[in-house]
C-alpha cells in the first residue's frame, strides 16, 4: 500500500503541473503559429511575387516652384534619354514615365508639379529618347550614342542616363556570369569587368560630348536596390548572390568616379532614394524603412520602377537639374 500511494502521489503531482505545461504549450504554439503565418505572407508576397503595397498619390522629394516661373532658355534645347528601361519607361502607365514627366505634366498631374517641368521654362524643348529596354551598358555605348550624329551647333544637350543595371541582373543567374550579364557573379570575378565599365562610360560621355558642339549637361544616375541595402534576391525569390552588395557599390563607385572627373556631369541618386522604398518596405524594423511612405516603388518585375517610382525620379532629376541648368544657360547666353 504505501508504494502504491507514492505512485498515486506522483501522479497527482504530474497533472497538477500539467495546467502550467500546457500553457507553455499553448505559447510555444502561439509564437508557431504567428510565425508560420508570417513567414507565409513573406513567402506569398515575394516567391509568388503579389505587388507590396504600392501606396497613392506623390512619391519622392518636393521640388521647389520659384525656379520654374520664369523662362530659362528661348534657344534650342534637346531633351537627350540614354539608357535602359528606366529611361524607356517600362511598367509606367502612359504618360508617366520619368522621362515624359521631365518634358511636360501629364494629365491629371499632381497640384505640387503643376508647371514644374521642362517645356514650361524653355520653350523649344524637342524630346528624343534614344533608350531601350533590357539594353546593357555595352549597347548604350555601340547602339545608341556611337552612331550618334552631332546635333546643330545652336542646339544645346540636357541628357538623362540610366545605364548599368542590366550588365549586374542578367540573366539573373540562369547561366554562367559574364560581362554585360554578371548576376551570381564573385567580386573578384567582376573586377574585369567593372574596369572596362568605367573605361566604357568614359567613352560615353566622350560622345554625348561630341554629339552636342552647341554645349551639353548630362545627368548620370545611379543602380538602385531593390533589396534596401539587404543583399538579398532570395526575398524576391531569385538565386542567391553572395557578392550582390559588393558588386552593385562598385558599379555605383564608377559612376560617381566618372561623375566627378567631368564638369558636366551630374549625378542623380536614384539609390540612395529607393532605399526603404524595395522589397522590405514593410519591415519598420529595417534601416530604411520609410515611415512617411512606407510603400513598394517598383514595378512587379523587379528592375524598373512604377508609377510612383518614376514620379520620384523625376523629381529626383529635377531637383538636380536647376541646380545647373539656369545658370549654365545664363552664362553661356542662352
Amino acid at each position: 500500500m504505501p508504494e502504491d500511494q507514492n505512485v498515486a502521489d506522483t501522479a497527482v503531482a504530474k497533472n497538477r503541473k500539467r495546467p502550467w505545461r500546457a500553457v507553455a504549450l499553448l505559447a510555444v504554439g502561439l509564437v508557431l503559429v504567428g510565425g508560420l503565418a508570417g513567414y507565409l505572407r513573406y513567402f506569398a508576397t515575394f516567391r509568388f511575387w503579389v505587388p507590396p503595397p504600392v501606396g497613392s498619390g506623390p512619391a519622392g522629394p518636393d521640388v521647389p516652384r520659384e525656379p520654374f516661373a520664369r523662362v530659362w532658355s528661348s534657344e534650342p534645347i534637346v531633351l537627350l534619354g540614354i539608357g535602359d528601361s528606366v529611361t524607356a519607361g517600362f511598367g509606367a502607365s502612359r504618360g508617366l514615365s520619368y522621362f515624359e514627366r521631365l518634358a511636360e505634366n501629364p494629365p491629371g498631374e499632381f497640384p505640387d508639379m503643376e508647371g514644374i517641368c521642362l517645356s514650361a521654362v524653355l520653350p523649344q524643348l524637342k524630346s528624343v529618347n534614344l533608350s531601350i529596354s533590357g539594353s546593357d551598358s555595352i549597347q548604350h555605348l555601340d547602339e545608341q550614342i556611337a552612331n550618334l550624329p552631332p546635333f546643330p551647333g545652336d542646339t544645346r544637350g540636357i541628357v538623362v542616363v540610366t545605364t548599368g543595371g542590366n550588365d549586374l541582373i542578367h540573366w539573373y543567374g540562369r547561366g554562367e556570369p559574364q560581362e554585360g550579364a554578371m548576376y551570381g557573379a564573385s567580386l573578384e570575378q567582376a573586377q574585369p569587368w567593372i574596369a572596362n565599365f568605367r573605361v566604357r562610360l568614359s567613352a560615353m560621355m566622350d560622345g554625348l560630348d561630341q554629339a552636342f558642339p552647341g554645349g551639353v549637361q548630362i545627368f548620370l544616375a545611379t543602380i538602385y536596390d531593390p533589396s534596401d541595402e539587404v543583399g538579398d534576391p532570395a526575398a524576391a525569390g531569385l538565386p542567391p548572390w553572395p557578392d550582390l552588395l559588393a558588386v552593385h557599390a562598385a558599379y555605383n563607385s564608377v559612376i560617381r568616379e566618372v561623375a566627378e572627373q567631368r564638369d558636366n556631369v551630374h549625378v542623380v541618386d536614384m539609390r540612395e532614394a529607393f532605399l526603404g522604398h524595395g522589397v522590405h518596405c514593410v519591415q519598420w524594423w529595417r534601416e530604411h524603412y520609410d515611415q512617411s511612405d512606407p510603400h513598394y516603388w517598383y514595378y512587379g518585375n523587379l528592375e524598373d520602377p512604377n508609377d510612383r517610382g518614376y514620379d520620384a525620379i523625376r523629381r529626383l532629376f529635377l531637383l538636380k537639374m536647376i541646380e545647373v541648368v539656369p545658370m549654365w544657360l545664363a552664362k553661356e547666353g542662352g
